[in-house]
Formats: C-alpha cells, sequence, structure tokens
C-alpha cells in the first residue's frame, strides 16, 4: 500500500503519518531525507526525533531513495518516508540542477533526473506499507527567482505522480487530515 499525505508548514502531515505508522502495529522504519545544515533545521530534526518510538529503525538517506525504500520494503512492514519535499530540495542543489535553472537552460542534471524517475518506477513495486510525506507549496503566490519557481513546479509535479500511484493520499490543514483518495487495498 502506498500513502502519501500532503500539507504546508507545522499543518501536521508528519504527526498523521507517525500515528499511521504506529497504528498499523508493522514494524516501522523512518526514512529521514533532512540534512541539518543549521541549527534550526538540526533543532527541527530533534523535534521529530523526540515524537518517534524508540522501537522505530531510521534510516537517513538525503539521495538515493528509490534505492533504499527498495532495500528496506518487505511485507508486514511500514516505511514512513519524511519528507519528499526536502529530497527534492537535496537533489536540485546536491547536483548541477540549480546551476542549470539559474542559468536558464533545460535541467539535465543526471543525478536530479535519474532519481526522480527511480523513485518513480520503484514504487509500485514495493511491498510493504510504504507511507510518504509531502509539503504542498503551490497553495501561495508564485515565487521570485528561477530556482524557486523551478522547486514549486516540481514539487507540484511529484506530488501529482505519486498521488497517482498512491493507494491513499490526504490533505492535512490546522491538523484536520482530508482524504482526497481511497483506493480499497486487496490483502491475498
Amino acid at each position: 500500500m502506498i500513502e502519501l499525505i500532503l500539507g504546508g508548514a507545522r499543518s501536521g502531515k508528519s504527526a498523521l503519518a507517525e500515528k499511521i505508522a504506529q497504528e498499523s502495529r508493522l514494524k516501522v522504519t523512518y526514512l529521514a531525507t533532512a540534512q541539518a545544515g543549521d541549527s534550526e533545521m538540526a533543532s527541527r530534526i530533534t523535534h521529530h526525533q523526540a515524537r518517534r518510538p524508540v522501537q522505530w529503525s531510521l534510516l537517513e538517506e538525503p539521495l538515493h531513495l528509490a534505492a533504499a525504500l527498495e532495500q528496506q520494503a518487505a511485507p508486514g512492514k511500514c516505511l514512513l518516508v519524511d519528507c519528499l519535499t526536502l529530497w527534492l530540495s537535496n537533489l536540485i542543489f546536491q547536483g548541477d540542477a540549480w546551476r542549470q535553472i539559474e542559468a536558464g537552460k533545460v535541467v539535465t542534471c543526471p543525478l536530479f533526473l535519474r532519481e526522480l524517475q527511480s523513485l518513480l518506477e520503484t514504487l509500485p513495486r514495493l511491498q510493504g506499507h510504504i507511507i510518504l510525506v509531502s509539503n504542498e507549496v503551490g497553495l501561495g503566490i508564485v515565487p521570485m527567482g528561477p530556482v524557486n519557481r523551478f522547486y514549486t513546479d516540481e514539487n507540484g509535479r511529484l506530488n501529482q505522480a505519486i498521488a497517482k500511484l498512491a493507494d491513499q493520499v490526504t490533505f492535512v490543514a490546522a491538523g484536520l487530515p482530508l482524504v482526497l483518495k481511497s483506493t480499497p487495498v486487496h490483502m491475498g
């Protein structure tokens, strides 16, 4: 089962994903994509760590998410990815994508293109319960600057592609979940 949980910053999406993972009664592995580049981000990471049950496994993977999911997925296991938004940002800034965007060129960064494609190809093959958390960043004004606009556009495209693959899609606002898609999953 693939489940996508969307929402804005501090909407409650991560807390909902953690609750769903906990209630699944499956063995949970938390796949963290964040990197502590500054003290504020380190504080956010610490906050998330403190909420998680101690029996959950942790795998930090800022770039090669599809490979990590493929390695960890199994029947009777729940993988919680938090979050796709930071993973996308990591891909843009780790490779040459941001330089290509700033130069007004088409993005041909192999890391960016390969990892996005790999995730979309890998997800449908995975066994177990996969929960993906992502920000919905396209609800505000069009951002200034080409990298910011590219990021917003790519985040929207990624969310759409994952939602199409997902069995369940939930949007969270003010801590309240709104189910956007629910497909019955046949266990067999």
